[in-house]
């Protein structure tokens, strides 16, 4: 006999189905589908239907529950490998075994959570002289059955890869280090230079010079200092001789004693 349901919520079809059974003292593998199919649909009237996507499982499972309870009312169907009957709730029932055994593990799973937050455990806490121990090495087991001998060719077998890795070439080159040449002291330098020679010739300046950025960097401060007027370029010829001539001696020594003018 059908019992009237008025729950609240479940958590699928499926979920109903196995309250039904279990409130009807029903067995699973011979439901009563004609009743079962009756109180399904009576909760079925009784959902919110604001949620269309929970109410849709709800009907597609009732729509289920139709077709089997319509099947069952039909000429038994043969297996025709079998020869058995084929009962057209077995599909189903094999859906709420399934349900019914992963809902019982979830069940464990939550108590297993719920006792382990139960559990307090201590922080570890250990003395520096513990936490700092070091075992002492054993040399005679690390060497274990190596003797000079063994060592000594694993030590030529490393260092032959090693030698291996090194580029023939490149490695010939040697190290490659950059002349620093400090602008504020040289331009220092050619100031007093000039100051103390009013007239002299540019190869001579050059040839005071020990690299080639010292011979750029001096080539650059004459251009600042013929772009302030403080020296003047003669050249006679062509391919001549290029003098150099102090045109503002007191402004050389300004910057001489002061600091370097800033370039522009």
């Amino acid at each position: 006999m059908a019992i009237p349901v008025k729950l609240q919520a479940f958590e699928g079809p499926l979920d109903l189905l196995m309250h039904l059974i279990t409130i009807n003292k029903i067995d699973i593998y011979d439901i009563p589908i004609s009743d079962i199919t009756d109180q399904y649909l009576d909760y079925i009237r009784q959902m919110d239907q604001e949620d269309m996507n929970v109410t849709s499982e709800f009907l597609v499972m009732a729509a289920t529950l139709l077709d089997i309870k319509c099947r069952m009312l039909l000429p038994k169907e043969i297996d025709e490998e079998t020869g058995e009957e084929i009962d057209p709730r077995d599909e189903l029932v094999g859906k709420l075994l399934e349900y019914k055994m992963y809902k019982y593990m979830s069940q464990a799973l939550r108590a297993r959570e719920e006792d382990a937050s139960y559990a307090m455990y201590r922080r570890k806490h250990l003395p520096k002289e513990v936490a700092g121990y070091e075992p002492p090495i054993d040399y005679a087991e690390l060497v274990g059955d190596n003797t000079l001998s063994t060592l000594n060719s694993i030590f030529q077998e490393v260092m032959k890869k090693r030698a291996d890795k090194i580029d023939p070439i490149r490695s010939r080159f040697g190290t490659i280090e950059k002349d620093e040449v400090d602008i504020g002291v040289k331009t220092g330098y050619i100031r007093s230079f000039l100051t103390s020679h009013r007239r002299t010739s540019f190869r001579n300046l050059l040839e005071k010079q020990t690299n080639r950025e010292e011979v750029i960097v001096t080539l650059l401060v004459i251009l600042e200092l013929m772009k302030t007027g403080d020296i003047e370029l003669h050249q006679e010829e062509t391919f001549g001789e290029i003098s150099i001539e102090v045109r503002n001696p007191d402004h050389l020594n300004e910057q001489q004693e002061g600091e370097p003018e800033e370039w522009s």
